[in-house]
């Protein structure tokens, strides 16, 4: 079963499988967050090199499903704007990856984890206009290229505040399968081999769109406040262990 799946042993097959389902789940169901809980269990797992690209299949299946799930909501001005300037910054993305080295990714990640947790987070509202919807596309993009699991820095750059739940879960979800995919360009052009992960990555999308379909039926219907409380405690001793293990 192994040698089907990268060499991963059956635990760690199980455990990046319910957290791909617990991702989908917690983003649809709450409209951010889900990312930043994979990212945290897979750095822990999975080779550094394989880290941001495969996290970003998964979060590409799950958003994408998300999107078309919500598709009559999308707001084709916004997506489209945020469009261009993530476009761009794939560009630039090529570059930067070759100045930094796979195996500071992890604690990167890590640290990234612990600043959305605990750190300020701005509600920007820059898209509100189509300057700061270009600017957040190429910010959030070349961000998302080191760290992965930019989906909060999304969310706030669009702005929640007066808009409507599925509207604003439409757009997002389209903005984030947007970034994942010119990720996978990007680390494609970069060398990495997709081939012997995709056993496992068909596994993770299945159990994310599961998770995703789930999450919908409960839209707007958690204790938000009080779940967003015991997450961040999770978030933040998963972002400790990376550390502590790549010490």
């Amino acid at each position: 079963m192994t040698e089907w799946f990268a060499g991963l042993s059956p635990v760690t097959i199980a455990l990046l499988s319910a957290s791909s389902f617990l991702g989908s789940f917690i983003t649809a169901a709450l409209g951010v967050g889900g990312g930043a809980f994979l990212i945290a269990v897979m750095a822990d797992l999975v080779p550094p090199l394989a880290l941001i690209p495969l996290h970003g299949l998964v979060q590409m299946g799950s958003n994408g499903s998300r999107a078309v799930l919500t598709r009559k909501h999308i707001d084709k001005q916004v997506v489209g704007l945020f469009a261009i300037g993530a476009v761009i910054a794939s560009g630039c993305a090529v570059f930067l990856l070759g100045a930094i080295g796979t195996e500071i990714i992890p604690p990167l990640v890590a640290l990234f984890i612990l600043w959305l947790c605990w750190g300020p987070m701005p509600e920007f509202g820059l898209g509100k206009t189509p300057t700061g919807l270009l600017l957040g596309g190429w910010l959030t993009t070349l961000a998302t290229m080191t760290v992965g699991a930019t989906g909060p820095l999304v969310s706030a750059w669009l702005g929640r505040s007066g808009v409507d739940r599925w509207i604003y879960t439409a757009n997002f979800s389209s903005c984030m399968t947007l970034q994942h995919l010119l990720k996978i360009v990007v680390f494609g052009f970069a060398g990495f081999a997709f081939t012997e992960w995709l056993p496992l990555l068909g596994l993770m999308i299945t159990m994310g769109y599961i998770g995703t379909k789930i999450g919908l039926r409960v839209l707007g219907k958690l204790p938000e406040k009080q779940f967003k409380v015991l997450f961040k405690g999770l978030l933040t001793l998963l972002a400790i262990r990376v550390l502590v293990t790549w010490a």
